[in-house]
């Protein structure tokens, strides 16, 4: 009696379990068929009813789409100076109501993903890149395009865009400049009152760890551009934009192209300590430093478009070039004084002396002394004195005029371009 009641009760389970899996079953593949039922009309609507040639809501007076645009930047590179440009991959999004597309909501249609071949079948906006030079969509493994549907009718469209893009650059204070590059977005065919752009409220976002071998991001900032353009009559297209503020990194210039130059300039200088006579080392050492500092300007140019204006750089270089000729021309005079000395060794001695008197008595005054030619001429003695010594007393001035000038004019070129 027992037995049985317990096999009743055991009977009586199964059957709850096996009406609770037949109910679940049930609802499941209704929901699936209510899902693959949704889809299907989509895809008939789309195949049948829709015209992609007509924007959404044409028939209405209040026609115009709003569209709302976000950016996702996921690398940045490539800033070329030469062709002043540079390249970016983004994943575009856009967002706009289209209720001819609108269907009902169930706890299992809140949202349809549809495949990215879809897009070919909706209308979408007509937006271009106004500044882009080249640029292509992503189709490895397949085209890289989303396009999600909501029950209201509303469009979100993604897809990842590869692209270089112009960026006017202006190059006076070169390398110790700041670039603003634009990415400025149009409707092509649109006009204001048919196609609105706006940015949505997460409107740039940019991918962690992006880093640039010249410049670094300051900040970015978007704006509208909306612009009138004529086509028989004056209309008002769409426009917005994202501004980066781009600041060049200097530290390889002052390593590669400042530092060597400022070595070749003291190199130069060597000239100024050997000794008058000495005319195969100063002539090779000066035609040396000469030559290396015109290899060095011309280099510094090689990665730089042509421009019409002076650039910082070119004036550090021409600078540094001039001192080097100086050191070149100084170095003609001394020898010039040297070859026309015809005196005995003893008055060249002589001459040698009124020299280093002559040359502490300049350095110990303290009151102007270059008033005219006559009392520079006065002060140094060199009516007084030999050929060779105005040679050695010139080689003297030298040592110490020339690193004066140099350091002052380092002094004012790095403080108004650097600091100021």
């Amino acid at each position: 009696m027992e037995f049985t009641l317990q096999r009743n009760m055991m009977t009586s389970e199964y059957k709850l379990v096996a009406l609770v899996f037949i109910t679940m079953t049930q609802v499941i593949a209704g929901v699936s068929d209510q899902s693959n039922s949704t889809m299907y009309k989509i895809l008939r609507r789309l195949t049948t009813d829709y015209h992609k040639e007509l924007p959404p809501a044409y028939e209405r007076s209040d026609s115009q789409v709003m569209v709302n645009i976000n950016l996702y930047i996921q690398s940045m590179y490539a800033f070329n100076d030469v062709n002043m440009d540079y390249s970016l991959t983004m994943f575009l999004r856009e967002r706009w109501v289209d209720e001819r597309l609108s269907f009902i909501e169930t706890q299992s249609n809140h949202r349809l993903e549809l495949e990215g071949s879809m897009v070919d079948k909706l209308w979408v906006p007509d937006v271009y890149i106004l500044n882009e030079k080249k640029s292509n969509y992503h189709d490895v493994t397949v085209p890289n395009k989303m396009v999600h549907l909501y029950p209201n009718g509303t469009i979100q469209f993604s897809a990842k865009v590869t692209g270089t893009f112009s960026c006017i650059m202006f190059l006076k204070k070169y390398p110790f400049d700041t670039q603003i590059c634009h990415l400025e977005m149009e409707s092509y065919g649109h006009s204001i009152e048919t196609l609105k752009f706006r940015w949505s409220d997460e409107a740039v976002s940019m991918a962690t760890g992006i880093e640039f071998p010249h410049f670094w991001l300051v900040n970015f900032t978007t704006y509208e551009c909306e612009k009138m353009y004529y086509s028989g009559t004056y209309l008002m297209y769409p426009c917005i934009g994202v501004m980066f503020t781009m600041q060049r990194n200097y530290e390889f210039h002052i390593l590669h192209v400042y530092l060597p130059s400022i070595l070749i300039v003291l190199l130069s200088w060597l000239n100024f300590w050997l000794d008058c006579t000495a005319v195969p080392a100063r002539i090779t050492l000066g035609l040396l430093t000469v030559l290396t500092m015109t290899t060095q300007s011309s280099n510094s140019m090689y990665n730089l478009s042509h421009v019409s204006y002076l650039k910082a750089i070119d004036v550090y270089m021409a600078v540094c070039l001039t001192f080097v000729f100086l050191g070149l021309v100084e170095f003609a005079y001394v020898n010039v004084l040297t070859r026309a000395e015809r005196k005995d060794p003893a008055e060249k001695r002589v001459g040698l002396k009124v020299a280093d008197v002559a040359l502490k008595t300049q350095i110990d005054k303290t009151k102007p002394i270059f008033n005219n030619m006559t009392t520079w001429n006065t002060l140094l003695c060199f009516k007084s004195l030999s050929n060779l010594g105005r040679a050695h007393l010139v080689d003297k001035i030298s040592r110490i005029l020339f690193p004066f000038v140099f350091g002052l004019f380092n002094l004012f070129y790095w403080c108004f371009y650097v600091i100021f």
